[in-house]
């Protein structure tokens, strides 16, 4: 079996790996890395010019893993695409998404290289999407490669519980099996279930290590944090301020809506209209429609008829009145320039009546971030077409994250007991902790941290 980290960074990036399997190949993932703009942030598909790939398959919809799809298709253009049936419901909403983002971004920066794909190229690439059920063993490889007288590889999805119709990949040879996790959540969401990931066995391991560099505090749990969460929304109402929860389209925004139709429907929060973005909104709707098909809890809820949800126009961030506790859950995560979100927390920053939940993940370097960082009347540079401000409003952290803890995968790592791990998709401490755990506590194992575009023999 052999091996290849296609991501340009060792770093969360733009998520690929190429595995070649009795001679039959296949590419798990092809995400485009979120901190990097135009060409530099696609995986290193020119490394594998000259290679053929004959399935191309997503983990799940998430831009760091299917951002650079229509671009692997060029390189692959033989390619099967496989991806979970839930999935399938996503993917070209996803796509079109990033062809727009990809688009504003040439105008507003100046990125010649954006879009990286056009509308038309994923209308034309759409019809060789294929979406499977989970726990169905599916073949993979090209007819004219398969050898007389041996099965053909096969992969199956796993539910990994991360987001709508996210997977690990199980892809099985004549004799070795390689299991990939992708992004994993190994607890119950307000939404969706743990990942079911129970009996995996598998010779190699692809392990994501996100919160390798997190330690979960005595106490603390997923209950208790919504109680926090409940008790702070309360604390901000009584304020008359607003409440702004920036939170990712996919996944993240439909949680948290969740959350707030529960409180509602209990009485532990009075029922009020929710603002959100379109993008949010059309996703909210995916979830709706597919909920008879996913795994969760709450099966019955319909956020669209549970919530009075609002739809920003675009720009009416900039002009809305920011009274009378209005809660928005708004599209990025990050506070990316020329969001909603960016928009209106330009806009409360500074206001001691304005309170700002993070509800995931924020990298250091973004906007969100930033204000992350920053104390009660510090002054700083929250973007550079907002610069310098000065932070008065109540920011708070609420630990709901959709990715498994790191006890919870070093557990894993020990139930499938494969012979390798690569550790990939974490920071370099994250991926540094992970391999003394593992070595500490499996010594057997050997664990690689495979460097971008170096093959690595398992």
């Amino acid at each position: 079996m052999r091996i290849i980290n296609l991501n340009p960074d060792t770093d969360i990036g733009a998520s690929a790996w190429w595995v070649d399997l009795d001679g039959h190949r296949v590419l798990l993932d092809a995400g485009l890395h979120p901190k990097r703009e135009g060409r530099a942030g696609l995986p290193l598909f020119g490394a594998m010019h000259g290679e053929e790939v004959d399935a191309i398959a997503i983990s799940h919809c998430h831009h760091d893993h299917v951002g650079s799809l229509p671009v692997a298709l060029r390189y692959f253009p033989k390619a099967h695409v496989l991806m979970t049936e839930l999935s399938y419901f996503l993917v070209e909403r996803v796509l079109h998404n990033s062809v727009n983002v990809m688009t504003r971004q040439r105008d507003e920066l100046g990125i010649q290289d954006y879009p990286l794909y056009s509308h038309n190229e994923v209308d034309d690439l759409a019809p060789v999407f294929q979406g499977f059920k989970y726990n169905r063993e599916i073949e993979w490889a090209a007819h004219h490669k398969t050898r007389a007288g041996f099965a053909s590889p096969t992969l199956e999805f796993f539910d990994a519980g991360h987001t709508l119709g996210s997977a690990g990949i199980l892809v099985r040879g004549r004799k070795e099996t390689l299991f990939y996790t992708g992004d994993v959540c190994f607890h119950d969401q307000t939404i969706l279930r743990a990942a079911r990931f129970d009996d995996v066995k598998a010779d190699v391991l692809i392990l994501e290590t996100t919160r390798g560099n997190r330690i979960v505090p005595p106490g603390l749990t997923r209950a208790s944090e919504i109680e926090r969460l409940t008790a702070a929304i309360h604390q901000a109402l009584k304020r008359k301020g607003c409440i702004l929860i920036p939170s990712f389209a996919l996944g993240r925004t439909q949680e948290i809506l969740a959350l707030l139709a529960l409180l509602m429907d209990s009485g532990k929060l009075k029922p009020q209209p929710i603002f959100i973005g379109g993008l949010g909104r059309v996703f909210t709707e995916i979830y709706d429609l597919e909920a008879h098909r996913a795994h969760r809890q709450h099966p019955n809820l319909q956020l669209h008829e549970s919530l009075n949800l609002v739809v920003l126009d675009s720009g009416q961030a900039n002009h809305m009145k920011l009274s009378g506790g209005r809660i928005f859950v708004i599209t990025a995560g990050m506070m990316s320039e020329n969001t909603a979100a960016h928009d209106l927390a330009v806009r409360m920053i500074a206001d001691e009546r304005q309170s700002i939940f993070f509800v995931g993940y924020a990298d250091p370097a973004t906007p969100a971030g930033r204000l992350r960082a920053t104390k009660p009347g510090e002054e700083f540079i929250f973007s550079a077409g907002a610069g310098h401000l000065t932070r008065r409003c109540d920011v708070q952290e609420f630990d709901l994250t959709a990715h498994a803890n790191r006890e919870d995968l070093l557990d894993f790592v020990g139930r499938v007991s494969p012979r390798v791990v690569l550790l990939g998709h974490g920071s370099a401490d994250s991926r540094q902790w992970f391999e003394e755990e593992i070595a500490a506590r499996h010594p057997r194992i050997k664990v690689v941290q495979p460097q971008p575009g170096k093959a690595i023999e398992a």
